[in-house]
């Protein structure tokens, strides 16, 4: 039997623990599909469910909100129903200044998603003097519009998550 020299055990022990790390349930993706609203996402841990009443700037509506939180990261996706598609765009924008204003953002970059009729945006902001960071779509199909958001300590939002959860969503499935 051959013998392993010590330094050999230890990179050995050190990629095993790696690996194990790597596997860690920190986020355990699962896919959700809405209850109130035609949407599907995958989400990091088991979401709960609410609706409320809204004010998008003028236009009342129902918003249903889909959300899970691990380890400081929330991750949501919101809905609600237009009475007009007219409306969509209106609703659209003032989803978006709702959601920097609630993390009083000062730097706001957005764009547009190629290949779908949304916008995404990247806020940096802060809410009870704890910086924040929103990564977010926001896209409409019918008369339903939807919003599709991570809020965290910017250090904790990776490119990885943020790719996961928003190439994930798809309103209306």
């Amino acid at each position: 039997m051959r013998s392993i020299s010590p330094s050999r055990a230890a990179l050995c022990a050190l990629l095993l623990s790696a690996s194990l790390c790597a596997c860690s349930p920190q986020f355990n993706w699962r896919e959700v599909h809405g209850e109130a609203a035609p949407f599907s996402v995958l989400l990091p841990s088991r979401p709960s469910t609410h609706a409320q009443q809204v004010d998008l700037d003028g236009v009342r509506v129902t918003m249903s909100m889909t959300a899970a939180e691990v380890d400081g990261l929330m991750f949501a996706v919101g809905s609600a129903e237009l009475p007009d598609a007219a409306q969509v765009p209106h609703a659209l924008a003032a989803m978006k200044t709702a959601m920097t204003r609630n993390i009083g953002a000062a730097d706001v970059a957005e764009k547009a998603v190629p290949g779908m009729a949304a916008t995404d945006i990247d806020a940096a902001g802060s809410r009870s003097g704890r910086p924040l960071r929103l990564v977010g779509r926001f896209t409409s199909k019918g008369r339903r519009v939807y919003q599709a958001v991570v809020i965290g300590p910017a250090s904790a939002i990776t490119p990885e998550i943020v790719d996961t959860f928003l190439s994930s969503f798809k309103p209306g499935a």
